[in-house]
């Protein structure tokens, strides 16, 4: 059977060192893919994340013609090695006005954005579409900047979903150099930046980049940076092996695992094959984690959305009730654009497990709190699952509603939760309706 619909999770009592696996980085998986298609010829993803968000990339790649395969990766359950065969930069399906081929993007933001850009490549009509809260999201900045390179899009509101028109090459405003030039703000989400640069050097694009940060931007730079190194620097042709590229372990969801490492500082928990590169900003999540060690007692800094971490500060806000001195989350305008309206969510389930915290303007104050278990509402949200069922190891009584969401990123969460060490962190994980212990199969969404 399936997770059930709520969860409670039991702190584990013994306590051992942990030294736990971590899928691939699902950022860095769902640009490789792109890339990996617009190349020419075969190139195998080695550690690159299965889950619904990279499923939904591989299934709208294989809709759009491309041949893919999929073999099991065996030292991480979560991760695949992925054979993209690319075609040199054409997209071979397409649809008509009358008939357009639909892609359907699910509550993916990487897959809307990547493959807006992306299909402006093919020659032919394509129709994207995902979930009612995908249709809510902001994509306005991403259509005006493919507008201005020369492609229809039809669009109500700038949201999905979204009829696109594909051309192959720009027809936009051009530069001297005879590249298409456009201009994008990203305000709202980096990916409108990424989209673009991905699909950049095929399409002939200058892509100018404005808004928040915009020159310092961790996930705009992780794209260029993996550019840079794709395909290129992915192979070895000395060993006649053709080109690959290895995925490094994903950061955000290490945040999970190293923040239940702090609360329950026996375990000595360690993250195996850390990465070396400097390509994902929640690798800065160990720095926030020094608060709970010897240098608790300083003044804290402001905690940016936009410098200091990515995705990994939900994390950091849920935890924060337990530091000995306030934490202040800044820059946080983000959160309220992605898969729920994040900085609600947490202001509101914290409250319930008796937290203190003060919301004013895109910022959150978290103060020291004694905390209690509550049935904490997720939202469909994976990383409020996931940083609450953190929070569980500590304070007992915390009940999950609808823990499979932590399929989008996750698939393998509750099930390391559950492992017992080394692999996992030995916690009991109950059925929260039946008090049922949950093993196995149990702890995987359906």
């Amino acid at each position: 059977m399936p997770l059930p619909a709520v969860i409670e999770i039991v702190p584990p009592v013994l306590l051992s060192p942990v030294l736990v696996t971590i899928p691939g980085s699902k950022s860095i998986t769902n640009r490789a893919l792109v890339l990996a298609a617009l190349a020419d010829g075969t190139t195998k993803l080695r550690g690159a994340l299965w889950c619904d968000d990279t499923e939904i990339m591989v299934e709208a790649l294989r809709r759009l013609g491309f041949d893919i395969e999929i073999q099991p990766d065996p030292a991480e359950e979560a991760n695949r090695t992925i054979s993209v065969k690319g075609r040199g930069g054409a997209i071979p399906n397409a649809g008509t006005a009358g008939e357009p081929l639909e892609l359907y993007v699910g509550s993916a933001g990487t897959v809307a954005r990547f493959l807006m850009a992306l299909v402006c490549l093919g020659n032919g009509v394509y129709r994207l579409s995902g979930t009612p809260r995908m249709h809510e999201r902001p994509q306005a900045a991403l259509i005006d900047a493919l507008r201005q390179l020369g492609y229809r899009v039809s669009a109500d509101r700038g949201r999905l979903p979204a009829v696109i028109f594909g051309e192959g090459g720009s027809k936009g405003r051009a530069l001297a150099t005879g590249r298409q030039a456009c201009t994008v703000r990203i305000d709202e989400s980096s990916q409108f930046a990424s989209a673009l640069l991905l699909s950049s050097r095929v399409g002939g694009w200058e892509v100018t980049v404005e808004g928040e940060d915009a020159e310092e931007s961790a996930y705009v730079a992780m794209t260029r940076k993996l550019m840079a190194v794709f395909p290129r620097g992915g192979g070895d042709p000395s060993t006649g092996s053709g080109r690959w590229f290895q995925i490094e372990p994903d950061c955000s969801s290490a945040s999970y695992f190293l923040a239940a490492g702090a609360l329950l500082p026996e375990t000595k928990l360690a993250v195996a094959a850390w990465p070396e590169s400097d390509w994902q900003i929640d690798a800065r999540f160990l720095d926030f984690l020094r608060r709970f060690g010897k240098d608790a007692g300083a003044a804290y800094a402001d905690v940016s959305r936009l410098r200091d971490l990515g995705d990994a500060i939900i994390t950091a806000i849920v935890v924060a009730p337990l530091l000995p001195r306030p934490s202040r989350f800044v820059d946080l305008g983000r959160l309220r654009l992605q898969e729920s309206e994040r900085v609600e969510a947490l202001r509101s389930e914290l409250a319930k497990c008796g937290a203190r915290v003060v919301e004013g303007g895109e910022a959150l104050q978290v103060f020291p709190s004694s905390l209690r278990g509550a049935e904490v509402e997720t939202y469909d949200d994976h990383r409020i699952a996931m940083a609450f069922s953190v929070l569980g190891l500590r304070v007992g009584g915390m009940r999950i509603r609808n823990p499979a969401c932590v399929a989008k990123t996750f698939p393998n969460f509750y099930a390391k939760l559950a492992a017992p060490p080394p692999d996992g962190l030995g916690a009991t994980i109950l059925d929260g309706r039946t008090r049922r212990p949950l093993a196995g199969a149990d702890l995987f969404p359906g």
